[in-house]
């Protein structure tokens, strides 16, 4: 298998009210092995964060209803699920955008459009392998 599937064993959840960002960030997450579950908006999010437990969430900043800033403060604020690491995505890249996604505990934040490669590497990045490969050295 090598690593064909860097991500394999890995649960993901992807928050986004684009249904484009949303489809294309689960083809090339599940293209990497990871099992992916799907959110169209913040309160969705949070439910599917209880039902999912995943490894990592994404989580798009400009949502209608919840935004992504106050659903990762509530992620973050939530004991069981304030070690989740949570990568804010977003299409805007100012100062005040970045610093305020780590304001409320973002761990890494992707700008849009992003790559298979940019999602892969901030996954691995943040989450602990799962299955350890062969002695790795990078």
């Amino acid at each position: 298998m090598g690593d064909a599937m860097p991500l394999s064993g890995i649960k993901a959840l992807l928050i986004d009210d684009s249904n484009t960002i949303r489809r294309s960030g689960e083809i090339f997450l599940t293209q990497a092995g990871c099992q992916v579950a799907l959110a169209e908006d913040g309160y969705d999010g949070l439910s599917r964060m209880v039902d999912q437990r995943p490894d990592v969430v994404f989580i798009d900043i400009m949502m209608p209803r919840l935004d992504g800033y106050q659903t990762c403060a509530l992620i973050k604020n939530h004991p069981e699920f304030n070690a989740t690491p949570a990568i804010m995505l977003t299409s805007k890249d100012s100062l005040y955008d970045r610093a305020w996604a780590r304001l409320v505990g973002a761990d890494h934040y992707l700008i849009k459009p992003f790559t298979m490669k940019s999602l892969v590497e901030a996954v691995l990045a943040r989450v602990p392998a799962k299955y350890p490969k062969d002695k790795r050295d990078h």
